[in-house]
């Protein structure tokens, strides 16, 4: 859908410019109520197309961006957490006390909600403990680990922050050049179909707007 929006507007740009720019075509156009003054509306109209194309291209190249870091942090994360988590589970297999308020007594859940407050439960629950922190260390689970840890959680959940945001201007800007382009299609069609009144006999103008004709 891409290509075929870009393949539009280059047609459009050529269309309008070679409407301007060629005295026979502009006269002849002018002669049926499309002087300059009209086509320069459809040039502003092509402009605002144009525009919101580039800005929903730009949105979407910040989405995939945005996306792309908060993947990486989250599969970061889980292998780092999964690492601290193992070897909790040996430090605690007999206390289930302890397993329970670190939240790894159970399987990790999948959905994101979910999983992030497993991690967190683990790490902010661990840091609030020197005992905890004293067992943990048997299996060089540091005080700095855990700090890492923590850091990485508060990362991610502004990575997903980032990326929400993205994915709803993303989404909006989607909605304005769809918009935008709808409406110069709709001002494009009038114009070709007077063109094709206007230039009646003679291809080689219909050709020149973009306009293949069939001899």
């Amino acid at each position: 859908m891409e290509k075929n929006e870009a393949k539009f507007l280059e047609q459009c740009r050529v269309t309008l410019e070679n409407a301007i720019n060629q005295p026979e075509i502009l006269r002849l156009m002018s002669a049926v109520g499309y002087g300059l003054e009209v086509i320069e509306e459809g040039k502003a109209e092509w402009m605002d197309a144009r525009q919101a194309y580039d800005a929903n291209q730009r949105e979407g190249n910040e989405l995939s961006a945005a996306a792309h870091s908060f993947r990486t942090k989250r599969k970061e994360l889980n292998g780092f957490f999964r690492r601290d988590r193992n070897l909790a589970k040996v430090v605690f297999k007999y206390d289930g006390v302890t397993a329970a308020r670190l939240g790894i007594a159970e399987s990790v859940p999948r959905p994101y909600v979910r999983w992030i407050e497993t991690v967190k439960k683990f790490y902010t629950n661990s840091l609030a403990d020197t005992l905890v922190q004293s067992q943990l260390l048997r299996l060089e689970i540091t005080a700095d680990r855990l700090s890492e840890g923590e850091a990485r959680v508060k990362a991610l959940e502004e990575a997903r922050s980032i990326y929400m945001k993205e994915e709803g201007e993303s989404q909006d800007a989607t909605k304005l050049k769809d918009a935008a382009i709808e409406k110069l299609e709709e001002w494009m069609q009038d114009f070709y179909a007077v063109a094709k009144v206007a230039l009646r006999g003679r291809p080689q103008l219909m050709e020149a707007l973009g306009k293949l004709v069939r001899s």
